[in-house]
């Protein structure tokens, strides 16, 4: 059972009760999951860390899984969800941690080390890169005149839609969808590409039954909503983080990505990364990793793998 031993309690932090999964004694490692995701995406690094001496420490994020989930779009900004965390660490008794981010849980963790460099002592962040304010580009306008209104960023934008639609569908057809998707370029959340709830969708080989039931009771029970809030906070957080425009993430980087991700195929994203652009504004990278025939959910997919990349890296610490 790949949780065996991982414990569980709720943590107050900044006025939202906070669901925390933790397993181990050292260092405190910190995972911040994205979306449509849990803390129990992280469930093979927990006990792998744990294993190598690591006090491994996985939340479920601001409106997902058994956290609160507040109601008001505007209590998802980033500044919100940075304030979590650094209330989380100063919960957990640290000083500083290390921090492993992936999809949302890695522009969250991008921020936090560009918000609050001081309590992180190393990141780790997998499969979206750091993106620096555009100072005359808001995000979802841009992603709009790249792609259009169908994908799956613009058309999270209005409130209640997304949800319809996936009511219609049914969680766990959803979650199958997202989970299944391999195809390195955009999202587009269209009919035909969903398909009908009648239709099977098979499992990728990383994910069980048992894992798509845990992960279906959870959205179930809190619904999509807290986690589209993300999406619908992109252009507030672009206004909002004005005075970070230009500001560099001084904090010891490593950064993973599989070469079939999505957003490794975003239009100049490759480029970004390998010529310099990551390296400018995250001046203390001091590792690219791309994995060779891996998608987006990575630590799920390659899970010792991943897990052996981040320990390779925090043990220089």
């Amino acid at each position: 059972m790949a949780t065996e031993g991982i414990t569980h309690r709720t943590v107050p932090v900044n006025g939202i009760n906070m669901h925390v999964a933790e397993k181990g004694e050292g260092p405190t490692v910190l995972f911040i999951h994205g979306f449509p995701e849990l803390w129990y995406s992280w469930r093979h690094q927990i006990v792998g860390l744990a294993a190598r001496g690591y006090r491994a420490v996985a939340p479920d994020l601001r409106g997902f899984g058994d956290t609160d989930a507040q109601p008001s779009v505007e209590a998802y900004s980033i500044f919100h969800l940075v304030g979590d965390l650094v209330a989380l660490i100063d919960a957990l008794g640290q000083e500083q941690v290390f921090v492993v981010g992936h999809d949302w849980g890695a522009i969250v963790a991008w921020h936090l080390c560009l918000f609050r460099p001081d309590r992180v002592k190393a990141l780790v962040n997998i499969s979206v890169a750091f993106s620096p304010r555009k100072p005359n580009a808001k995000p979802v306008e841009t992603l709009r005149s790249i792609y259009g209104d169908e994908h799956y960023i613009a058309r999270f934008q209005e409130p209640g839609e997304a949800e319809k639609l996936f009511a219609k569908l049914g969680t766990e057809f959803v979650l199958r969808r997202l989970f299944a998707y391999r195809t390195p370029g955009p999202f587009f959340l269209t009919a035909e590409l969903l398909g009908s709830p009648d239709h099977q969708v098979p499992l990728p080989p990383w994910l069980s039954e048992e894992d798509i039931r845990y992960f279906a009771d959870k959205f179930e029970q809190s619904g999509f909503t807290g986690g589209i809030n993300y999406y619908r906070s992109l252009d507030r957080n672009w206004e909002l983080s004005a005075p970070w425009t230009g500001a560099q993430v001084k904090v010891p980087t490593k950064f993973i990505v599989g070469d079939l991700d999505l957003s490794y195929h975003t239009p100049g994203v490759q480029n970004f990364i390998h010529k310099g652009g990551l390296k400018k504004f995250v001046p203390l990278l001091e590792e690219v990793v791309v994995m060779e025939g891996v998608g987006h959910f990575l630590n799920q997919e390659k899970p010792s793998e991943t897990t052996d990349h981040i320990f390779d890296f925090i043990k220089n610490f």
